[in-house]
C-alpha cells in the first residue's frame, strides 16, 4: 500500500520527468506544494473526475499556472480523462497539457492562469458567484449551492497588483468559503526575493480582512488542520501561508531559482529519484500510487449525495430547481427574443436623443427584470458609466444583491468578472471609463481567450468627454479592443444601436463585448425593421442613393456628422451611402455578399471616427481616406475639441470631396 510520501512523490515525479522530457516548463513549484496538493486533494478537495462540470464541486484554481505539471498530475493521478501521454506531449502542439492551464483544453482545469495574479483574482470571483447563487437558490434545509473555492498561488501572484485589488474585496465581502494556500519559498525567476520582495504578506492579508495561519508546507498533518480551521471561519476568507522549498527533493537544485523555470537535467533527475526514493521509470506510476489517488468512487458517491439533495430541492421547489437548471446551462429564459425585440422595438419608436451610456442604462434597465442572472458592476464610476438601475440591489458581506461597487480596482473587477463567468449561472457586466479598460486589458484579453460571456461597458469614449483632457479621452483603445481575438466590439450610434448591441452581448455564449458608449449626446434615430437585422451583422447600409460614388463608413457619436455630411453632398449633385458600422468584429464575421452589398466593392470609401486612423485602412484602402485622430486630445469641453480636430460636417464633406 502506498505511504502519504509516495502519493506526494508521485506528483513530483511527473512533474520533473514531464519537463525533462519538453525540455521547458516550471517543476519547483509542483515539486515543493506536493505536500499541500496531497492533502487538499485527496482529504478535503468535492470534486467528481468523471464529471468535470458538476455544478457544486469545490473549484480549484492553480494561480501559479507555471507550475501546471501539478494540476496536469493531480488530474490524471484522481481519474480525471487526462491519460499518460497527454502528460509525455506536455507543452508540444495540441497537448491538453499546455504550458499554462488553459480552460477547455484538459478537463477538470477550472480557468486559463497565465499572467500572475488573475488566478487568485479569478477564485475571488468564483467564490463570490457561490455567495450569491447560495443566497439566491438556497431554501432551509436545502442548501444546493454549497462549495468552496481552493487557490494555489506563488510570490509573483502576490507581487502583482490585481491581486492587491482582489483580495482586498473579497475580505470585503466577507467570503468564507474562498481559502488560498501561499507557496512561500522565497524564490522567483531572477533568484531569492528580499531583494524586491519584503512585504509582511500576513499582516497584509490581515488588515484585508483575511483569516491567516502559517504553516510548515510539507507537514500534511499541519496542512490539513490549516484547512479545517479554516472552513470554520465562515465569515472571511482564508490564507494559508505554507513555507516550502522549491524543487524539493531535488539534491542539488532545490531551494534555488535554477529550478524554478528549466528542467532539472537528466542527472538530477536521476539524483532525484534515488534521493526521494522514487524506483520507477519516467511516466510510470505503481497501482498502488493509482489506487491511493484514485477519487472516481469518491467523487461520484458525492455527486449522487448531491443529486438526492437538489431531487428533494426540486419536489419542494420546482420553479426554482428549473431556474438553477436554466441558469447554470447558461441558457437566456424562454421569453428572451419576444421580450428583447419588443426592448428593441420600443427604443426604436422612442428614438430617444442621449448619449450612448444614457441608452445604455436605460436597456440595463428593461433586462434586469428579464435576466435574475444580471449581475452589474462599476470600478467606482456608478453615476458616470450609468450601470446601475433602481432593480439593482448593491452587493455588501452581509447582503448579496446583483451590483457590485468594485471600487477603483479595473484590472480586479473584470479578472474577478471572469470567475463568475466561468462558475456560471451569472451574466457579469462591469463598467469604467473607456480610457481604464488599458488597466484590464489583460483580464480582457483573458475573457477573449477563454470564450466567456463577459461584458464590458466602457464609457465617455473619445476626445469627446471633454474637459477631463488626453489623461482621460481614449485614442487607440477602440481599435486596440478590436484586435483582440474573439472580443466583440461595439459602438453604436443611437439609442436602437446600443439596444441591439446590449442583446447581441448578452445572447453571445462563444466570448466576450466591450460595449463603448459616448459621454456626449447622439441625435435621436428612427431605422427601419430591415435595419435591426443589419445592425445585428455588426454593419449595415444607413442611407442610400442610385448609383453612390462613395460610402461614408461610421460609428458612434460620429454617425450624425456621416448623416449630414452625406445630405449636403447629395444635395449638391455628389451621391453619398451611408453605412453605420457599430461592430467591426461582428461586420467581419458576415459572408461576402452581405458585405460587397454593404460596402460595394469599387466604390470609394471615406471612414469617420474619433480614434486612429491606420484601423480604418483595411476598410477604404490607401485610396480612400479617414477622418480621425492620432495625437492625444486637449482638455477643453467636448464639443470645442470635436471641431478643433476636425470632426465636422465641413470637414467631412472635404474629405470625401478628395477621394473623388
Amino acid at each position: 500500500m502506498a505511504t502519504r510520501k509516495d502519493l506526494a512523490n508521485a506528483i513530483r515525479a511527473l512533474s520533473m520527468d514531464a519537463v525533462q522530457k519538453a525540455n521547458s516548463g516550471h517543476p519547483g513549484a509542483p515539486m515543493g506544494m506536493a505536500e499541500i496538493a496531497e492533502e487538499l486533494w485527496n482529504n478535503h478537495l468535492s470534486h467528481n473526475p468523471k464529471n468535470p462540470e458538476w455544478s457544486n464541486r469545490d473549484r480549484f484554481v492553480l494561480s501559479n499556472g507555471h507550475g501546471s505539471m501539478l494540476i496536469y498530475s493531480l488530474l490524471h493521478l484522481t481519474g480525471y480523462a487526462l491519460p499518460m501521454s497527454e502528460l509525455q506531449t506536455f507543452r508540444q502542439l495540441h497537448s491538453k497539457c499546455a504550458g499554462h492551464p488553459e480552460y477547455g483544453y484538459a478537463p477538470g482545469v477550472e480557468t486559463t492562469t497565465g499572467p500572475l495574479g488573475q488566478g487568485i483574482a479569478n477564485g475571488v470571483g468564483f467564490a463570490m458567484a457561490e455567495k450569491l447563487l447560495a443566497n439566491q437558490f438556497n431554501k432551509p434545509g436545502h442548501e444546493i449551492v454549497d462549495h468552496q473555492t481552493y487557490v494555489f498561488l506563488g510570490d509573483g501572484c502576490m507581487m502583482e497588483g490585481v491581486s492587491h485589488e482582489a483580495c482586498a474585496l473579497a475580505g470585503t465581502w466577507g467570503l468564507g468559503k474562498l481559502t488560498a494556500f501561499w507557496d512561500d519559498n522565497g524564490i522567483s525567476i531572477d533568484g531569492h526575493i528580499e531583494g524586491w520582495y519584503t512585504d509582511d504578506t500576513a499582516k497584509r492579508f490581515e488588515s484585508y480582512g483575511w483569516h491567516v495561519q502559517s504553516v510548515d508546507g510539507h507537514d500534511v498533518a499541519a496542512i490539513g488542520a490549516a484547512i479545517a480551521e479554516a472552513k470554520k471561519v465562515t465569515d472571511k476568507p482564508s490564507l494559508i501561508c505554507c513555507k516550502t522549498v522549491i524543487g524539493m527533493g531535488s539534491p542539488n537544485k532545490s531551494g534555488s531559482h535554477d529550478c524554478h523555470g528549466s528542467a532539472l537535467g537528466l542527472d538530477e533527475v536521476a539524483a532525484t529519484r534515488a534521493n526521494i526514493g522514487w524506483a520507477h521509470e519516467p511516466f510510470v506510476i505503481p497501482a498502488d500510487v493509482y489506487a491511493g489517488w484514485d477519487a472516481t468512487a469518491k467523487g461520484a458517491k458525492a455527486e449522487g449525495d448531491w443529486n438526492a439533495k437538489f431531487d428533494a430541492y426540486a419536489k419542494a421547489y420546482p420553479a426554482e430547481a428549473a431556474e438553477y437548471k436554466r441558469r447554470m446551462a447558461g441558457e437566456l429564459p424562454a421569453n428572451w427574443t419576444e421580450a428583447t425585440n419588443a426592448i428593441i422595438a420600443a427604443t426604436n419608436e422612442k428614438a430617444e436623443g442621449v448619449a450612448t451610456r444614457k441608452a445604455s442604462q436605460n436597456v440595463i434597465g428593461a433586462l434586469a427584470p428579464l435576466l435574475p442572472e444580471f449581475l452589474g458592476g462599476s470600478a467606482d464610476l456608478t453615476g458616470s458609466n450609468l450601470t446601475s438601475t433602481g432593480s439593482f440591489v448593491h452587493v455588501d458581506a452581509k447582503k448579496p444583491g446583483n451590483y457590485i461597487s468594485y471600487g477603483v480596482r479595473e484590472f480586479g473587477m473584470f479578472a474577478i468578472m471572469n470567475g463568475m463567468a466561468l462558475h456560471g449561472g451569472l451574466i457579469p457586466f462591469g463598467g469604467t471609463f473607456h480610457m481604464f479598460s488599458d488597466y484590464a486589458k489583460s483580464a480582457l484579453r483573458m475573457s477573449a481567450l477563454m470564450k466567456q460571456r463577459t461584458i464590458a461597458v466602457l464609457t465617455h469614449d473619445s476626445i469627446g468627454q471633454g474637459e477631463d483632457g488626453p489623461t482621460h479621452q481614449p485614442i487607440e483603445n477602440t481599435a486596440g479592443l478590436r484586435y483582440i481575438p474573439n472580443m466583440d466590439v461595439w459602438r453604436p450610434g443611437s439609442s436602437t444601436e446600443t439596444a441591439v448591441a446590449w442583446v447581441a452581448a448578452v445572447e453571445r455564449k462563444t466570448g466576450p463585448s466591450s460595449l463603448v458608449l459616448s459621454r456626449q449626446n447622439v441625435p435621436g434615430m428612427k431605422h427601419d425593421a430591415a435595419q435591426f437585422a443589419g445592425m445585428r451583422k455588426g454593419g449595415y447600409v444607413l442611407s442610400d442613393v442610385a448609383g453612390a460614388q462613395v460610402i461614408i463608413i461610421a460609428n458612434g457619436s460620429e454617425l450624425e456628422l456621416a448623416v449630414k455630411a452625406a445630405a449636403e453632398l447629395n444635395a449638391a449633385g455628389t451621391k453619398v451611402r451611408v453605412v453605420s458600422m457599430p461592430s467591426t468584429n461582428v461586420f467581419d464575421r458576415q459572408d461576402k455578399a452581405y458585405k460587397d452589398s454593404v460596402l460595394t466593392p469599387g466604390v470609394k470609401r471615406v471612414a469617420v471616427e474619433a480614434g486612429v486612423t491606420d484601423f480604418w485602412r483595411k476598410y477604404v484602402g490607401l485610396e480612400g481616406a479617414v477622418v480621425g485622430i492620432d495625437t492625444f486630445g486637449e482638455s477643453a469641453p467636448g464639443g470645442a475639441l470635436m471641431k478643433h480636430f476636425g470632426f465636422t460636417v465641413e470637414n467631412v464633406v472635404a474629405t470625401v470631396k478628395s477621394v473623388l
